[in-house]
């Protein structure tokens, strides 16, 4: 007696109605997806020192005559709108930030140009560096470190097969640095002036160009920098201070320097207390910007101080992470000029507090008061995270993806094969 076949099974009938559910959990997979260890480390580290710098704007600012939250409510708007900001970077394609290179730096040109405009442009302490909008204060300067990080690394990738020649390497390297730095220059700001030629020279140092080629660039930004500082008497004190301490006037071009450190001295190893610093009660003129590690190092000691420095070496060694492990030259050069300013800004900064390096007016990254340095930082810290999530995470490349584990199965019937 014939049996009469069974009809053939086919599993592809239930897969239509389920196809939006499938690509509902696969694009909420990709949201809550691993992440690396790098980007654990950057923005961990970013989230702490901006917290910590928020705790310590409120305690260095309270002694001022205006209201105790006033300031730190300032920055705290920062802090609210930055941080969003800096997750939003992160989701950021790599290929969408090349395409904002040029129109990026265009417009933080044009926003610098704005501090000579008058009646936008503000002079605080010989510097003419900032734009009152609406209100608040901005710097300009903060935004084109970043624009020009970027647009560096962008017009060097166009010429990673012409980097053996000083033309390629120079134009429009050096004239368009030129322009943008001249812009800071111009409104005396020795100090972002020269974190933006690290910058530059972060970048063409992780670009792989020839050593000679480097060096050239970075012996004119040596030059550029003395030069500017050799026509102005009191700048010309504060850096012959920084090597002759005991014979500077503590009264005139030492006299923050030398509060600062007597700041840190009082300070011991455990401090005398959040809050209970002398130093900020108008001994200190710039307690909360360029001086804050001085009032951590009075109020918690040296081991406040150390705990920013771990702090800082954390978000180094995860962004250093990024420039080792990735294969895309324009993530390592720009992901090492943007380094280099964080982490370099920083060393200046604790390196002037302890009278290592002349008083240059550098901020402390994401602790000193200014709202447009912290929103500038963490966005920074924005284009970092999205080059760490062009890393493999570690253990989840070798699991095999679920889809091809059910392609057997149903191989096996479509050509009527029956397991078992």
């Amino acid at each position: 007696m014939t049996q009469t076949p069974h009809p053939r099974r086919t599993e592809s009938a239930p897969a239509g109605p389920s196809r939006s559910g499938l690509a509902a959990r696969v694009s909420l997979g990709r949201l809550f997806q691993p992440v690396p260890m790098e980007f654990l480390l950057i923005s961990f580290s970013a989230l702490l020192l901006t917290v910590f710098g928020l705790v310590m704007v409120l305690s260095a600012t309270s002694a001022t005559t205006k209201g105790p939250l006033d300031e730190v409510m300032k920055q705290g708007m920062f802090a609210v709108v930055g941080i969003p900001l800096m997750f939003l970077m992160s989701r950021m394609s790599v290929s969408t930030l090349k395409k904002l290179a040029w129109p990026g730096l265009v417009l933080a040109i044009l926003l610098q140009l704005l501090v000579f405009v008058p009646g936008l442009g503000i002079e605080s302490g010989g510097n003419r560096n900032w734009v009152g909008i609406a209100g608040f204060t901005v710097q300009p300067s903060e935004f084109l470190k970043l624009a020009l990080a970027v647009w560096v690394a962008f017009v060097l990738l166009r010429k990673q097969t012409r980097l053996n020649t000083w033309h390629q390497v120079f134009i429009p390297v050096v004239p368009v640095t030129v322009l943008a730095v001249g812009t800071v220059v111009a409104g005396n700001d020795l100090g972002t002036a020269m974190v933006m030629v690290l910058i530059v020279l972060g970048c063409l140092f992780f670009s792989g160009v020839r050593l000679r080629l480097f060096i050239l660039p970075m012996l004119l930004g040596v030059v550029a920098v003395l030069g500017y500082a050799l026509t102005s008497d009191n700048r010309m004190k504060r850096i012959l201070a920084a090597f002759n301490p005991e014979d500077c006037d503590i009264s005139n071009e030492c006299y923050q320097a030398t509060h600062g450190m007597w700041g840190m001295a009082s300070g011991g190893v455990f401090g005398v207390g959040l809050g209970n610093s002398q130093e900020k009660y108008g001994w200190l003129p710039a307690a909360a910007n360029d001086y804050i590690f001085a009032i951590v190092g009075e109020e918690l000691g040296l081991i406040g101080c150390v705990l920013v420095l771990g702090l800082f070496t954390a978000f180094a060694v995860g962004a250093f992470h990024v420039i080792r492990k990735t294969n895309d030259p324009f993530i390592r050069v720009a992901a090492g000029g943007i380094t280099l300013w964080i982490v370099g800004q920083a060393l200046f900064n604790i390196g002037v507090v302890i009278r290592i390096f002349p008083v240059m007016g550098v901020p402390l990254p994401f602790m000193s008061q200014g709202g447009t340095a912290l929103l500038s930082v963490l966005l920074a810290c924005g284009v970092l995270l999205s080059f760490a999530r062009t890393l493999p995470v570690s253990g989840a490349a070798q699991a095999p993806p679920e889809r091809a584990q059910g392609t057997p199965r149903r191989a096996r019937a479509r050509t009527g094969t029956i397991a078992g």
